[in-house]
Order: C-alpha cells, then structure tokens, then sequence
C-alpha cells in the first residue's frame, strides 16, 4: 500500500482516484530512497510505473516546504516532446491536491509564449534540453533556483545528441540539492555522467531492459520482399485481434509511404515521426489514446517513455538495429499486467539482427505463417551457433583459374661460408 510509504494524505488521495492500489516494483524501492533525500540512479525498463517513482517523493518533498518563497524547484528533463506532455499530465494529475502548479517548455511552440508562463514561476517544470537551454541562456528560467533534478529517459537523451546541451543544464543548475536518474539502459557515456553527475547515489536495477516479462508474446514472420510484408501487415490489420496497434519502421520516409498505403487500403491510421509538426503530433497521439484510430505508423520517436493505454500490438515492419529498440518499442504493450503480442516481419537481411535481439534477451521467437501468405524465404538453410545465418563459402573454380606463367628466376647466387662451414661471412 501507498500510505506504508509514509505519502501525504494529498498525495495518497490522489493516487486512490487515479486507481493506483499497490506500488509496482521501481516505486516500492526508489520511493523511500528519495524521501531519504539520496540522490538516485535506477535503472528499471518501460511500463514499470517509473513516473510516479520519481514525481511522488518530489511532491511530499515540496508539501513539506509549501511556505518556501515561490521558485521553481523541481526540473524534470526529458528526450521528446510527447513524454514532456505525458509527464505534465501525470504530475498535475498526482498534485491534484495540491497548490503547486506544473508547466512544460518544448520545441515547436511559442518562445515568448513560453517565457510569459515562466515568469508566473511554475513549482514545477518539465522540458526537453534544446527548448529549456535557449530559455537559460536568454535568461528566462533561472537555473540556480532548481533544487531538485530529474534525468528522465536519460539514455535516450545521449541517443538524440543532446550529451552536451545536458551538461550545460546541470551546471547551470548548481544549488540543487538532490538528482535522480532513470534510464533503461546503461552505457559508458551514461555511467561517466552518473560518476560525474551524483553524490553518493543509491544504485537500483529494478528490472534491466533485458529482461522482458512474460506477459508479451514474440513472434516473427518471414517475409520475400518489402511488397510481401506491406500484404502481410495489411492481412494482420485486418485479421489480428487486437484494441490497439502501434507499427514501427526505422525511417521517417518509410513510415510516410508506408501511410500512403495503408490509407489507399482503408486502413484508419495516424503517423507520428520527427518532421511532422508539433500540432499534428498532438493530434495523432490524442486521437490515438482516445480510440479515434485504431493503427499508430510511427519511428522510434514514439519508442520511449510514452504509455498508451490498450496497446496490446506492436508489429516491427523494419526490425530495430539493436536489442534495446527492440525493447522501448514492444515496451508499449504487455504493460501493467495486461498480455500484449509482438510480431517482426523479416526479411533475409534482417534475420542477423533478430538473432541478435534475441541473444540479448535470451529469448527465441515463435515462427508464424499467416494463410495464403506463406511467401519464398523461410530462413537461412544453415545457421551459426549464435542464430545468425551461416554464408556459403565460394568453392574455387579451378578450370577457369589462369595457369601461372614458367618465369624464369636469377640464379642464387652462392653464400660465402667460413672455414668451419657456419657463420656466413661478411664482405669487407
């Protein structure tokens, strides 16, 4: 229960009509540790209700000053525009309670717009790093009255480029008294941070990215040609029982064509991807939650942080690069118990690099054939030990091969030898 916790009544009240009974796992341990004041790094994968792990204490903690001089005190960075919208939501919704307010500064929106709502000095702020270092550095959100930090999704931050403009946040935010990180994964870069970055973290690995629950299915089906998977995609549509589907591709020029498509066919579908325009973002992503479209075409911008809710499918028309795309994209369905179905369409190029997911997440996927769609490729004919498809050596043509040609060499000529028949001699 919440109230073990030691939460403020506010707090607990809110929680109990947002229909949250008991912590998940991250909240339970990165709660009390918080509210010890500790700074925190957690490492704890998509879905696992890390939101509120970190918003949660932050609150109790301003509640327990709410006479202070009024100053934005709390800063939450994160990767994208869509999770600093979420974010927002989830905040207000949790401080419901209470007095303090909560603003967001991202890209795409109004500078002097923005400004304006700074300068009613939010309690809390939750940005993306390009947006809030143009406001630091014009000087309309002062930095030095951050007391507490929040990295959020900090290892897609190092993914998107953004390493250097978060530094610039954290020095520019030096009275802080307290930082917490969270992140999925965990790499050099993010570990240098991490030494640089926090006092005498608490370090908690609630459940690596690694290891996925069992309440997704994985599935695979093999496909002969980019036409062969849009037929196999379109009959999943159609056929697949799902309330809400997400399909991803790895280009922004491949989701759009691919939308094309997917429109001449009927299909109800919204696309979300870097280049669309912040107000068609938020349109895709509300009607989408709200059920208006049943199919969301997107690239790896909506992987991370976003939790949808009823997205019990996620095709990869184009299979990630790595095992931790793999992840914060089927991380949006099989969440908060709820069983979700994750289906890959592959392609012989693309075999190496489910095998390699798959080794990372020491598991197999089940084979599908969708009827009448069966197609030509079925797999490698031979395969590693690791999984990977095993190249066909090239046998040597010998009757083809040029005859060498009968050079003629110099003649050696003869060594000078010593008396004992030994040591060369040296000429003089």
């Amino acid at each position: 229960m919440f109230a073990k916790l030691g939460l403020h009544e506010r707090l607990l009240r809110a929680l109990n009509e947002s229909g949250f009974a008991e912590p998940t796992e991250v909240q339970q341990q990165a709660i009390p540790a918080a509210l010890q004041g500790r700074d925190l790094r957690v490492i704890a994968h998509t879905g696992s209700g890390k939101t509120a792990a970190f918003v949660l204490p932050l609150l109790q903690q301003l509640l327990e000053q709410e006479n202070s001089v009024p100053a934005t005190r709390v800063l939450i960075l994160v990767p994208t525009r869509e999770l600093a919208r979420q974010i927002l939501e989830d905040v207000q919704s949790l401080a419901r309670y209470t007095f303090f307010k909560a603003t967001m500064l991202i890209g795409g929106e109004g500078f002097r717009e923005q400004a304006a709502e700074l300068r009613r000095v939010p309690d809390i702020l939750v940005a993306t790093p390009g947006r809030l270092l143009e406001h630091i550095e014009s000087g309309s959100f002062p930095a030095g009255e951050v007391r507490w930090l929040v990295l959020d999704e900090a290892d897609r931050m190092l993914d998107l480029g953004f390493a250097e403009d978060m530094q610039a946040i954290i020095q520019a935010c030096h009275n802080r008294q307290q930082t917490l990180l969270f992140s999925a994964t965990s790499g050099r870069q993010l570990r240098e941070i991490t030494q640089n970055l926090l006092v005498d973290p608490a370090h908690l690995m609630i459940n690596p990215q690694s290891r996925m629950g069992d309440a997704t299915e994985h599935q695979f089906i093999t496909a002969e040609s980019a036409a062969h998977k849009e037929q196999l995609l379109g009959w999943l549509l159609a056929n697949e029982q799902y309330r809400k589907a997400i399909v991803f591709t790895n280009t922004k020029a491949a989701a759009d064509a691919l939308y094309g498509r997917l429109r001449a066919q009927g299909v109800r579908v919204f696309v979300l991807h870097g280049d669309k325009e912040q107000h068609e973002r938020r349109m895709a992503l509300q009607r989408f939650s709200q059920g208006g479209e049943r199919v969301l075409l997107a690239t790896d911008v909506a992987a991370r942080g976003l939790d949808i809710e009823g997205v019990d499918l996620v095709v990869n028309f184009d299979m990630p690069r790595s095992g931790d795309e793999y992840v914060h994209r089927v991380g949006r369905t099989g969440r908060a118990g709820e069983q979700g179905l994750a289906i890959s369409l592959i392609e012989h190029l693309d075999w190496n690099l489910m095998s390699s997911v798959q080794r990372y997440l020491k598991q197999m996927f089940a084979k599908r054939v969708l009827p009448g769609l069966k197609g030509g490729y079925h797999g490698p004919k031979k395969l590693k030990s690791s999984g990977k498809a095993a190249g066909v050596k090239k046998k040597k043509n010998l009757k083809n091969k040029p005859a060498k040609k009968n050079v003629r060499r110099p003649a050696a000529k003869p060594a000078l030898v010593s008396d004992d028949g030994f040591a060369p001699l040296r000429k003089k």
